[in-house]
């Protein structure tokens, strides 16, 4: 890993002043931003299910849904933060409408990324969620993006066939919730087995009702009540989002942990990155708050609609914001041209 320098110093209780107004999540702008990102992203799949591929309309509908789609999947990130015992019909909401739907339940998110905030876990080969790119593996890189091709047909595979089969066979059960549960990027990471505190009976439930939405959705084309193109279009929509959030993840950190170090707090907020950039442009490839995810890092607790502001209040009223600003890109080239240079020289210095 990249030496940072022993006398940088974060000037973090000046930092705490300036945003300790802005740790409340306001549950209406979680409201009207989930339910009208879904309401575009199912609009859009039935606008292009309606019309041909090469359609304007079925296009332009292609578009919409993927946009749309990707920032309510997004969501799953703010639940995972969320306070324990709050928001819970919200919680319900989203796996109805989002979840379940595209074979992503909550409980595939929930505790793999709090995890990558322990702060003796994060970047460490413990943490599924971090590979190290940057510490000189620019091929590895390459080989990630390649994997959106084959996401969908996991999850599928998982919920619809490999799930079912470990409610059967508890031989199974371990490899299925150990390696095929959670959203994670680094694929040999293995879950531990729910615990006495987890919500065992809560997570089942989330596994049969996505097993139950899969299953529907095939049955609905089997006997001709949707097209096969339904499939066909939910599996291409879910390449591109996967895609979306690839790119994202690979800006969401310069990943210079080769795993062996555990990383101090200002260690990890370098080792991450804000991208303010343009607010729509950026916010379509890295929504939810999520292009500021340096500054999430600082404040994991919180919410996505303070993000922007707790950005401006830092950059603009820190006494020396010269430490900050050193986790920002101007844009998503930027942020994955540095990437891919660190894990270039690193790579020539092995």
């Amino acid at each position: 890993m990249t030496k940072l320098r022993e006398t940088v110093k974060f000037p973090m209780n000046e930092a705490n002043k300036l945003v300790a107004g802005l740790m409340k999540p306001d549950p209406k702008t979680y409201w009207i931003d989930f339910l009208l990102s879904i309401s575009l992203g199912w609009g859009g799949f039935a606008l292009a299910l309606l019309n041909p591929w090469n359609s304007l309309f079925g296009v332009v509908g292609v578009i919409i849904s993927t946009f749309a789609l990707y920032r309510a999947v997004l969501f799953t990130h703010e639940l995972t933060h969320l306070k324990s015992g709050t928001f819970k019909l919200f919680r319900f909401v989203w796996n109805i409408l989002c979840g379940f739907a595209l074979l992503i339940p909550a409980f595939t998110y929930h505790g793999v990324h709090r995890h990558h905030h322990v702060h003796d876990v994060y970047g460490t080969k413990e943490d599924g969620e971090y590979l190290p790119f940057g510490a000189g593996n620019p091929f590895g890189i390459i080989g990630y993006m390649f994997l959106i091709f084959i996401l969908p047909g996991f999850f599928v595979l998982r919920f619809l066939i490999l799930g079912p089969l470990s409610w059967i066979f508890p031989s199974l059960r371990k490899l299925v919730w150990g390696s095929f549960s959670s959203l994670t990027i680094d694929l040999s990471y293995v879950r531990p087995m729910p615990g006495d505190k987890d919500p065992k009976a809560i997570w089942f439930l989330q596994e049969l009702a996505a097993c139950a939405y899969g299953w529907s959705a095939i049955a609905l084309v089997w006997f001709g009540v949707l097209p096969v193109k339904a499939l066909l279009l939910w599996y291409g929509i879910a390449v591109l989002i996967f895609l979306l959030n690839s790119l994202r993840t690979l800006a969401a950190h310069a990943y210079r942990n080769p795993g062996e170090k555990q990383l101090s707090v200002l260690e990890q907020f370098l080792d991450s990155v804000d991208v303010p950039g343009h607010p729509i442009i950026t916010t379509l490839w890295a929504p939810v708050g999520l292009r500021f995810h340096a500054t999430h890092h600082l404040y994991p607790r919180m919410p996505y609609h303070n993000l922007p502001k707790a950005y401006e209040l830092l950059k603009n009223g820190l006494s020396d914001n010269k430490v900050f600003l050193e986790a920002t890109r101007n844009n998503l080239t930027d942020a994955l041209v540095r990437l891919w240079r660190d894990a270039s020289v690193a790579d020539k210095n092995k």
